[in-house]
């Protein structure tokens, strides 16, 4: 076995980890599915635990260099971060698996598996948080500012929502990995440029 296997093994791991969360997937489950035996996969990537870390430490990656490579043509101004944001919810859309990873933890998931916020979605949040800071006024947290959007992105792909108009296209998602509707998503990118530019603006009274 080798770098192929490996690969497959985290591509296995990754996905049944999104779909049932690392409580509900058995170390049988991933070589079965990889098609390899259990010591054959333990001996190649540990046990189910370090397999987990892996697979978490592999989405921090890919999410990393996504936020890094937005916020290098950031400019700070509004337009700014609406494409912040845009950038945000696009790496969101184009990789369900890591948002089902984040929400399956976020519910009691792997919960004695520690630090990963600590090693991952610190550093993620701070740098976002480092960017915008100078952006708000002083009555608004920079912090909850980041974390609202995250919350509403997440929100949004995997509980969608019912619009008080029947007409109104549905934003439910159905399933991991399945895209909302066009018009759905653009109302809700539209929502959230409201939301950030709302957010930045001054406090009444005060001058900007």
């Amino acid at each position: 076995m080798g770098d192929t296997e490996t690969r497959r093994l985290i591509e296995v791991a990754t996905r049944l980890f999104a779909e049932l969360g690392f409580d509900g997937t058995s170390t049988r489950m991933i070589a079965e599915a990889a098609g390899v035996d259990v010591d054959e996969m333990v001996e190649l990537v540990g046990d189910k635990t370090e397999l987990y870390r892996t697979v978490m430490a592999h989405a921090y990656q890919t999410e990393l260099e996504a936020l890094r490579a937005a916020a290098a043509g950031f400019t700070p101004t509004l337009q700014g971060l609406y494409d912040l944001a845009d950038a945000y919810l696009d790496f969101c859309l184009d990789h369900p698996e890591i948002l089902s990873l984040w929400m399956h933890r976020w519910l009691g998931d792997a919960i004695d598996v520690d630090r990963l916020e600590d090693e991952f979605t610190r550093p993620m949040s701070g740098m976002v948080a480092n960017l915008v800071r100078d952006l708000v006024p002083p009555d608004v947290d920079a912090d909850y500012v980041i974390w609202t959007i995250v919350w509403s992105v997440y929100g949004f792909l995997t509980g969608g929502a019912k619009h008080a108009a029947a007409a109104d296209p549905a934003a439910r998602i159905t399933g991991s990995g399945r895209r909302p509707d066009p018009a759905a998503l653009a109302r809700f990118r539209a929502h959230l440029r409201t939301l950030i530019r709302r957010m930045t603006a001054p406090e009444p009274g005060r001058p900007a």
